[in-house]
Protein backbone atom coordinates (compact mmCIF):
# COMPACT_ATOMS: atom_id res chain seq x y z
CA UNK A 1 0.00 0.00 0.00
CA UNK A 2 1.34 3.43 -0.93
CA UNK A 3 2.10 6.25 1.48
CA UNK A 4 -0.80 8.28 0.09
CA UNK A 5 -3.23 5.39 0.45
CA UNK A 6 -2.24 4.98 4.10
CA UNK A 7 -2.67 8.72 4.67
CA UNK A 8 -6.11 8.62 3.05
CA UNK A 9 -7.11 5.63 5.19
CA UNK A 10 -6.07 7.36 8.41
CA UNK A 11 -8.03 10.44 7.41
CA UNK A 12 -11.16 8.38 6.71
CA UNK A 13 -10.98 6.28 9.88
CA UNK A 14 -10.39 9.33 12.06
CA UNK A 15 -13.39 11.04 10.51
CA UNK A 16 -15.50 7.91 11.03
CA UNK A 17 -14.44 7.74 14.69
CA UNK A 18 -15.32 11.40 15.14
CA UNK A 19 -18.77 10.82 13.61
CA UNK A 20 -19.32 7.71 15.75
CA UNK A 21 -18.47 9.72 18.86
CA UNK A 22 -20.95 12.39 17.82
CA UNK A 23 -23.70 9.90 17.02
CA UNK A 24 -23.20 8.18 20.37
CA UNK A 25 -23.23 11.37 22.38
CA UNK A 26 -19.56 10.92 23.27
CA UNK A 27 -17.16 13.81 23.77
CA UNK A 28 -14.92 14.57 20.77
CA UNK A 29 -11.56 12.86 21.14
CA UNK A 30 -12.80 10.36 23.72
CA UNK A 31 -11.78 7.37 21.57
CA UNK A 32 -8.12 6.59 20.87
CA UNK A 33 -6.97 4.91 17.68
CA UNK A 34 -4.56 2.00 18.10
CA UNK A 35 -3.11 1.18 14.67
CA UNK A 36 -2.48 -2.55 14.41
CA UNK A 37 0.73 -2.91 12.44
CA UNK A 38 1.24 -6.68 12.77
CA UNK A 39 2.64 -8.21 9.56
CA UNK A 40 3.10 -4.76 8.03
CA UNK A 41 6.60 -3.48 7.26
CA UNK A 42 8.56 -0.82 9.07
CA UNK A 43 7.94 1.57 6.18
CA UNK A 44 4.17 1.45 6.76
CA UNK A 45 4.64 2.37 10.42
CA UNK A 46 6.85 5.30 9.39
CA UNK A 47 4.12 6.40 6.95
CA UNK A 48 1.61 6.24 9.81
CA UNK A 49 3.88 8.31 12.04
CA UNK A 50 3.91 10.95 9.34
CA UNK A 51 0.11 11.00 9.72
CA UNK A 52 0.73 11.84 13.41
CA UNK A 53 -0.24 8.33 14.53
CA UNK A 54 1.82 7.36 17.57
CA UNK A 55 -0.09 4.46 19.18
CA UNK A 56 0.48 1.05 17.61
CA UNK A 57 -0.56 -2.50 18.46
CA UNK A 58 1.39 -5.66 17.68
CA UNK A 59 0.61 -9.33 18.31
CA UNK A 60 3.97 -10.97 17.74
CA UNK A 61 6.66 -9.93 20.19
CA UNK A 62 9.73 -10.82 18.11
CA UNK A 63 8.40 -8.95 15.07
CA UNK A 64 7.46 -5.96 17.22
CA UNK A 65 10.83 -5.96 19.00
CA UNK A 66 12.79 -5.77 15.77
CA UNK A 67 10.45 -3.33 14.04
CA UNK A 68 10.06 -0.82 16.84
CA UNK A 69 13.69 -0.87 17.89
CA UNK A 70 14.51 0.07 14.31
CA UNK A 71 11.87 2.80 14.24
CA UNK A 72 13.00 4.32 17.52
CA UNK A 73 16.56 4.57 16.20
CA UNK A 74 15.32 6.90 13.44
CA UNK A 75 14.57 10.60 13.93
CA UNK A 76 10.78 10.89 13.74
CA UNK A 77 10.09 14.54 13.10
CA UNK A 78 6.90 15.46 11.24
CA UNK A 79 5.91 19.08 10.66
CA UNK A 80 8.45 20.11 13.27
CA UNK A 81 7.02 17.72 15.87
CA UNK A 82 9.06 14.91 17.40
CA UNK A 83 6.85 11.82 17.34
CA UNK A 84 7.59 8.97 19.73
CA UNK A 85 5.83 5.71 18.82
CA UNK A 86 4.04 3.96 21.67
CA UNK A 87 3.63 0.19 21.43
CA UNK A 88 0.93 -2.00 22.97
CA UNK A 89 1.13 -5.80 22.85
CA UNK A 90 -2.40 -6.89 21.94
CA UNK A 91 -2.05 -10.60 21.19
CA UNK A 92 -1.88 -13.70 23.36
CA UNK A 93 1.43 -13.54 25.22
CA UNK A 94 3.54 -16.59 26.04
CA UNK A 95 5.59 -16.50 29.23
CA UNK A 96 8.88 -16.88 27.38
CA UNK A 97 8.10 -13.75 25.34
CA UNK A 98 7.45 -11.48 28.33
CA UNK A 99 11.06 -10.39 28.77
CA UNK A 100 11.22 -8.81 25.33
CA UNK A 101 7.63 -7.58 25.49
CA UNK A 102 8.21 -5.43 28.56
CA UNK A 103 11.41 -4.03 27.07
CA UNK A 104 9.67 -2.68 23.98
CA UNK A 105 6.06 -2.00 25.06
CA UNK A 106 4.37 0.55 27.28
CA UNK A 107 1.28 -1.62 27.74
CA UNK A 108 0.28 -5.29 27.61
CA UNK A 109 -3.38 -5.39 26.58
CA UNK A 110 -3.79 -9.16 26.62
CA UNK A 111 -3.31 -10.13 30.26
CA UNK A 112 -5.46 -13.25 30.62
CA UNK A 113 -4.11 -15.16 33.63
CA UNK A 114 -2.37 -14.60 36.94
CA UNK A 115 0.66 -16.59 35.86
CA UNK A 116 1.26 -13.98 33.16
CA UNK A 117 0.96 -11.15 35.68
CA UNK A 118 3.63 -12.81 37.81
CA UNK A 119 6.04 -13.06 34.89
CA UNK A 120 5.40 -9.46 33.84
CA UNK A 121 6.12 -8.35 37.41
CA UNK A 122 9.32 -10.44 37.48
CA UNK A 123 10.67 -8.99 34.24
CA UNK A 124 9.65 -5.40 34.99
CA UNK A 125 11.28 -5.56 38.41
CA UNK A 126 14.59 -6.43 36.72
CA UNK A 127 14.27 -3.27 34.61
CA UNK A 128 12.84 -1.18 37.44
CA UNK A 129 10.03 -0.34 35.01
CA UNK A 130 6.33 0.09 35.56
CA UNK A 131 4.03 -1.05 32.78
CA UNK A 132 0.34 -0.59 32.07
CA UNK A 133 -1.83 -3.66 31.60
CA UNK A 134 -5.32 -4.30 30.29
CA UNK A 135 -7.16 -7.40 31.48
CA UNK A 136 -8.64 -9.39 28.62
CA UNK A 137 -12.06 -10.94 29.20
CA UNK A 138 -13.31 -13.84 27.09
CA UNK A 139 -16.71 -12.66 25.82
CA UNK A 140 -17.03 -14.66 22.59
CA UNK A 141 -17.37 -18.40 22.20
CA UNK A 142 -15.25 -18.43 19.04
CA UNK A 143 -12.31 -16.79 20.83
CA UNK A 144 -10.02 -18.73 23.17
CA UNK A 145 -8.21 -15.78 24.70
CA UNK A 146 -9.04 -13.89 27.86
CA UNK A 147 -10.03 -14.68 31.43
CA UNK A 148 -12.72 -17.33 31.39
CA UNK A 149 -14.77 -15.64 34.07
CA UNK A 150 -15.21 -12.21 35.60
CA UNK A 151 -14.50 -13.64 39.06
CA UNK A 152 -11.04 -14.84 38.00
CA UNK A 153 -10.27 -11.45 36.52
CA UNK A 154 -11.45 -9.67 39.68
CA UNK A 155 -9.21 -11.92 41.80
CA UNK A 156 -6.20 -10.77 39.78
CA UNK A 157 -7.16 -7.12 40.16
CA UNK A 158 -7.56 -7.70 43.90
CA UNK A 159 -3.95 -8.92 44.14
CA UNK A 160 -2.74 -5.75 42.43
CA UNK A 161 -4.86 -3.67 44.81
CA UNK A 162 -3.25 -5.59 47.69
CA UNK A 163 0.21 -4.61 46.43
CA UNK A 164 1.34 -7.99 45.15
CA UNK A 165 2.51 -6.60 41.78
CA UNK A 166 4.19 -3.27 42.40
CA UNK A 167 5.46 -2.77 38.84
CA UNK A 168 2.08 -3.33 37.20
CA UNK A 169 -0.41 -0.52 36.62
CA UNK A 170 -3.97 -1.75 35.91
CA UNK A 171 -5.23 0.62 33.26
CA UNK A 172 -8.08 -1.00 31.37
CA UNK A 173 -9.99 -3.95 29.96
CA UNK A 174 -9.89 -5.56 26.54
CA UNK A 175 -12.04 -8.02 24.59
CA UNK A 176 -12.70 -9.40 21.13
CA UNK A 177 -16.27 -9.58 19.90
CA UNK A 178 -17.64 -12.75 18.29
CA UNK A 179 -16.96 -13.24 14.59
CA UNK A 180 -20.49 -12.67 13.37
CA UNK A 181 -22.61 -10.25 11.41
CA UNK A 182 -25.13 -10.16 14.25
CA UNK A 183 -24.80 -6.63 15.63
CA UNK A 184 -26.84 -7.52 18.71
CA UNK A 185 -24.39 -10.25 19.74
CA UNK A 186 -21.44 -7.97 19.07
CA UNK A 187 -23.03 -5.20 21.12
CA UNK A 188 -23.69 -7.56 24.03
CA UNK A 189 -20.03 -8.59 24.07
CA UNK A 190 -18.94 -4.96 24.33
CA UNK A 191 -21.68 -4.13 26.83
CA UNK A 192 -20.44 -6.90 29.12
CA UNK A 193 -16.98 -5.37 29.20
CA UNK A 194 -18.36 -1.90 29.93
CA UNK A 195 -20.44 -3.24 32.81
CA UNK A 196 -17.39 -5.02 34.20
CA UNK A 197 -15.45 -1.75 34.13
CA UNK A 198 -18.24 -0.12 36.14
CA UNK A 199 -18.14 -3.01 38.63
CA UNK A 200 -14.37 -2.70 39.04
CA UNK A 201 -14.70 1.05 39.63
CA UNK A 202 -17.07 0.26 42.49
CA UNK A 203 -14.91 -2.51 43.95
CA UNK A 204 -11.56 -0.74 43.54
CA UNK A 205 -12.14 3.03 43.61
CA UNK A 206 -8.42 3.69 44.17
CA UNK A 207 -7.50 2.06 40.85
CA UNK A 208 -7.90 3.89 37.55
CA UNK A 209 -9.09 1.07 35.30
CA UNK A 210 -10.61 3.45 32.78
CA UNK A 211 -9.72 2.20 29.31
CA UNK A 212 -11.98 -0.06 27.28
CA UNK A 213 -10.06 -1.50 24.34
CA UNK A 214 -12.75 -2.97 22.12
CA UNK A 215 -13.64 -2.72 18.47
CA UNK A 216 -11.67 -3.60 15.35
CA UNK A 217 -11.97 -2.77 11.65
CA UNK A 218 -15.32 -4.51 11.23
CA UNK A 219 -17.09 -3.51 14.45
CA UNK A 220 -15.48 -0.40 15.91
CA UNK A 221 -18.56 1.78 15.39
CA UNK A 222 -20.63 -0.60 17.53
CA UNK A 223 -17.84 -0.60 20.12
CA UNK A 224 -17.88 3.19 20.31
CA UNK A 225 -21.64 3.11 20.87
CA UNK A 226 -21.02 0.76 23.81
CA UNK A 227 -18.36 2.95 25.41
CA UNK A 228 -15.05 1.93 23.87
CA UNK A 229 -12.18 4.31 24.63
CA UNK A 230 -9.72 2.60 22.27
CA UNK A 231 -10.29 0.87 18.94
CA UNK A 232 -7.72 -1.51 17.42
CA UNK A 233 -7.70 -1.12 13.65
CA UNK A 234 -5.33 -2.70 11.16
CA UNK A 235 -6.77 -3.77 7.82
CA UNK A 236 -8.81 -0.58 7.31
CA UNK A 237 -5.61 1.43 7.73
CA UNK A 238 -2.83 -0.66 6.22
CA UNK A 239 -4.71 -3.01 3.90
CA UNK A 240 -4.41 -6.78 3.94
CA UNK A 241 -1.56 -8.08 6.05
CA UNK A 242 1.73 -8.91 4.35
CA UNK A 243 2.23 -12.37 5.81
CA UNK A 244 5.60 -12.83 4.15
CA UNK A 245 7.01 -9.85 6.07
Amino acid sequence: MTKQQIADNFSKIREDIKNAELNSGRAPGSVKLCAVSKFHPLESVVDALECHQTLFGENRVQEAFEKFNSIRSLPQVTDGTLLQPQLHIIGSLQLNKVKKAVQIASCIQSVDREELLSEIEKQCSKLDKKINVFFELHTAEDSKSGYGSEDELIESVQKIADGDFSHIVPAGLMTMAPFTEDKILIGKSFERLRLLKEKLASLFPALNINELSMGMSGDYKIAIEEGSTMVRIGTALFGEREYSA
